[in-house]
């Protein structure tokens, strides 16, 4: 890119900032500081609100860049992201919505309390929900990174490292000054720039094929050297029996895993009724299910436009797919067209990435202050002294995830969140599902079912070829590799299960029908919700 261009994108990038960090000031203005307000910005929002804003949180860097890199490398293989990330708004949307917004008030930690002794209960959800965050948070970390980089010409590492720095800077000042409702309008605006930047790349495509889907895919297929097999199963997943058994892995995190973000679980705490959240819920099942139809259309485009090895040049996880895809139908490097296109998507991109990660960070830091934070003290405390521990907890958790994404900045951002859901599958869902449906779930059973499910999980990716073993890891020039799947889920979310179930059996304690009892009124009915 030429200094011309990069002072356009770099313009571009700087007004998306400024008018999120205005919003986030005039939201800081208006707000009276109590913990309701800061968590989930007084319930205040509509469902069609709360719907984009969920989309907003939803469509990350991991689907926008990740997602249409994967299917531009991998074709068939890449839409099981796609897929996955889709089809998990069913289970979110019957089991999970409305029992969640009835029996919770900010955090996952909430509903299970509800009939538990709630000290160790809260440490337990409130440790597995931040190792989620800040897993997911790496990945956008990663997706920035990359996008900068390509925005300056190169793969610069000290430009990517500088833009993950900048990028955790700015998630800890829009948590700690604006809350909820400044992250929510955020991701609004995020959500609605994104969508109709999907949609213009989407048309640009089909118009380049004349509107043939056919003709795309072979040509996709053709420039990508593998020929039919593209558009085939097994390209990356079907090698082997371990390559297979990865990618039913990879499928179990991505369709489970979401019903266990935090980020997502506290979106249906803004709304003020369980129906309100259902309908949230609809909303953003219909923005996110064009959204990845849209995806495949550009990964598929992307293929077929600039190449495999054109991408895998600028970055060899396939992260910069849609960005170089725009850059070649506005006109190529050297056009106005082009230039602009690029710059725009690459904006919206980076948009996207902010959104995202101010979301994520307001549900850690309230795990933190909201669960272990209050149940590791005596009393509660005042509301203003946990929001107080939040905006601190946000600054810890900014400088963890700054540095993981210094570390992991090479890894393709969608395989990432895909070990971010893999976690939440194992550890967040078994308590979450046995707390709502099973009569006879105890404190002990709870606590085993997290830790059941989040040491396994993060074992298995530390003895995995993620991080040793391989030219791909994280650490290639040591080998500590004993499991060799990429993706733990098959193994961790099942144990997840089983260690819930086993605490529960194995327990002394016996289980409060009177709570239960109540806790079922409460989640069907939503008498007595926050």
């Amino acid at each position: 890119m030429t200094g011309h261009h990069q002072t356009l994108g770099i313009l571009l990038f700087s007004g998306f900032v400024a008018v999120t960090l205005a919003i986030t000031t005039w939201v800081s203005r208006n707000r009276h500081g109590s913990a309701e307000e800061f968590y989930v910005g007084g319930r205040l929002f509509s469902p069609l609100e709360n719907g984009f804003a969920i989309a907003g949180d939803y469509m990350s860097a991991a689907s926008f860049l990740g997602v249409t890199g994967l299917i531009a490398l991998f074709g068939y293989d890449g839409l099981l992201y796609a897929v996955g990330f889709l089809v998990a708004w069913l289970l979110v949307l019957f089991l999970v919505a409305e029992l969640v917004r009835n029996c919770g008030r900010f955090t996952l930690a909430d509903v299970i309390v509800a009939r538990m002794s709630e000290r160790p209960v809260r440490v337990a959800a409130g440790t597995s929900s931040v190792t989620v965050s800040v897993l997911y948070l790496v990945a956008q970390m990663v997706g920035a990174g990359s996008l900068v980089a390509l925005l300056l010409g190169g793969t610069s590492q000290g430009a990517r490292a500088w833009t993950i720095v900048g990028v955790g800077a700015l998630m800890v000042i829009y948590v700690s000054m604006g809350g909820m409702r400044a992250t929510t309008w955020i991701q609004i605006v995020k959500a609605v720039l994104l969508l109709g930047g999907t949609v213009a790349l989407t048309v640009l495509v089909l118009l380049r094929f004349h509107g043939d889907v056919d003709r795309l895919l072979q040509t996709a297929a053709e420039r990508s050297g593998h020929g039919d097999a593209f558009l085939a199963p097994g390209l990356k997943y079907g090698a082997d029996w371990t390559a297979r058994l990865d990618f039913i892995s990879l499928g179990l995190a991505l369709v489970l895993g979401t019903a266990g973000l935090p980020h997502i679980l506290s979106r249906f705490y803004t709304v003020p009724t369980a129906r309100a959240a259902r309908r949230s819920v609809l909303w953003s099942i219909g923005l996110i299910g064009g959204f990845y139809l849209m995806t495949i259309v550009l990964g598929f485009g992307a293929a077929a436009i600039v190449g495999p090895d054109s991408i895998r040049g600028s970055n060899a996880a396939g992260n910069t797919a849609v960005p170089l895809l725009a850059l070649d139908l506005g006109g190529g490097a050297d056009s106005t067209g082009g230039t602009v296109l690029f710059a725009v998507v690459a904006a919206i991109a980076f948009a996207t990435i902010l959104a995202v990660v101010a979301g994520i960070t307001l549900a850690s830091s309230a795990s933190v202050a909201h669960d272990l934070y209050a149940s590791l003290r005596r009393g509660r405390g005042e509301p203003r002294s946990e929001v107080a521990v939040a905006r601190v907890a946000s600054v810890g958790i900014g400088v963890v995830a700054i540095a993981l994404g210094l570390l992991a900045r090479d890894m393709n951002v969608a395989f990432l969140v895909g070990l971010a859901f893999a976690v939440a599958a194992s550890a967040n869902l078994p308590v979450l599902l046995y707390s709502l449906f099973w009569r006879g779930f105890t404190t002990r059973g709870a606590v085993w079912a997290v830790y059941g499910g989040l040491i396994p999980a993060l074992a298995l990716v530390a003895l995995s070829p993620v991080v040793s073993g391989s030219p791909d890891s994280l650490f290639p020039g040591v080998d500590f590799q004993y499991f060799p799947l990429q993706n733990p889920g098959i193994v961790s979310i099942p144990l997840g299960f089983l260690a819930g179930w086993l605490g529960t059996v194995t327990s002394a304690e016996l289980p409060d029908e009177a709570k239960h009892a109540e806790t079922e009124v409460r989640s069907l009915t939503g008498a007595g919700a926050a």
